[in-house]
């Protein structure tokens, strides 16, 4: 399934369907499908905001050729979320331990373990 994120544009509530990277050493901005995981210095952008992308003068754009995947569909919106409750509810966190001044890790374990 694939991942579910936002548009990085401040004010877009669509959902991204490209990633978009900078190479400044080299002026350059490359577009392609959204990366399979989000990268800190990278833009994940909705299908209008990909298609309408601009670079200052004298960049180059990559561009991924082919189209664009379709934003995720309402059934693998709800499927994600189903899948999402599912984990929640197979894992029962316990209650961490009340200590004086240390802080304590614990290992959450799964049904399975």
């Amino acid at each position: 399934m694939r991942s579910v994120r936002s548009c990085s544009r401040s004010g877009c509530t669509e959902h991204a369907v490209a990633t978009l990277t900078y190479v400044y050493a080299e002026s350059t901005a490359v577009l392609g499908p959204l990366a399979t995981q989000h990268e800190p210095h990278s833009y994940d952008l909705c299908t209008d905001h990909a298609q309408r992308l601009t670079v200052p003068r004298g960049w180059d754009v990559v561009r991924h050729e082919g189209e664009l995947p379709p934003p995720p569909s309402q059934d693998e919106l709800t499927a994600l979320a189903e899948a999402v409750r599912e984990a929640g509810r197979a894992v029962q966190a316990e209650p961490a331990p009340i200590t004086s001044g240390t802080r304590h890790l614990r290992v959450l374990r799964g049904k399975e373990d």
